[in-house]
């Protein structure tokens, strides 16, 4: 078996929400606010809207199997519809984009010393988010790293969305890489789906809301966050080793 070491590792992919940035700490307060506005104020309404995307507005606290963390922005504005009817489905998707986009993130460990230190090792960084791409570009630019990622894509820039992989084949394409040597790193079963369907190598980080049991099955490693992948890499780790 090849073994994964950070001299044939030449790009690294991410997902944004619940990678880069902590899923829970990011979104909860975010779709509490929006339900709220959806219902205009009614939080009877509001809890009801939140259990058809699997978010519980007494708790604030998203399940496991929510729309929210791994199906596309598109997707949970098709599951939101129904319940505003008074919008178009455009409509609805220019509110929730907008909204997101104003959502505060809570970075999953210090980005930008993380992300240069990256690229002083010559990688490729790339982003395939299943949110909409404008708003994905205006939470990296708020954390003041946009800049350093040379793909951006999210399920609505062309490529499709995760599980499957046109984001990432996108990437590898754009930056001239082998998928067999890029990281692909995400916190949900689309990331690591989308990941080995594309070829690379598949990498799990708890910062969301699947647990080590959820990931492990689809991933060469688990890591506690993303900070952890400058020294996992300097480990020559074996795929399949944590």
């Amino acid at each position: 078996m090849t073994r994964t070491t950070a001299a044939n590792i030449t790009g690294i992919v991410f997902d944004k929400d619940g990678t880069l940035f902590d899923f829970a700490a990011t979104w909860a307060a975010w779709a509490s606010a929006f339900l709220m506005r959806l219902s205009n104020g009614d939080a009877v309404k509001a809890a009801e809207i939140g259990e058809v995307i699997g978010f519980d507005m007494q708790q604030k606290t998203f399940a496991p199997t929510s729309l929210v963390i791994a199906s596309t922005a598109g997707e949970v504005g098709a599951a939101l519809h129904p319940f505003c009817q008074h919008l178009t489905i455009e409509e609805l998707m220019t509110e929730l984009n907008d909204e997101a986009e104003l959502a505060p993130q809570t970075q999953a460990a210090p980005l930008e010393p993380l992300l240069r230190g990256f690229r002083a090792r010559g990688l490729r960084l790339g982003v395939a988010t299943n949110d909409a791409e404008k708003p994905a570009r205006a939470h990296l630019a708020q954390a003041g790293i946009g800049d350093l990622f040379d793909f951006i894509a999210g399920y609505d820039s062309g490529h499709g969305g995760k599980p499957a992989p046109g984001q990432l084949l996108a990437f590898a394409a754009e930056c001239g890489l082998d998928p067999a040597q890029v990281l692909m790193v995400g916190d949900s079963t689309h990331d690591l789906h989308a990941g080995r369907a594309a070829g690379m190598i598949p990498v799990g980080v708890l910062t969301g809301l699947a647990s080590h049991a959820d990931l492990a099955p689809f991933a060469d490693v688990v890591l506690p966050d993303v900070g952890h992948l400058p020294q996992w890499l300097d480990r020559n780790a074996l795929p399949g080793s944590v």
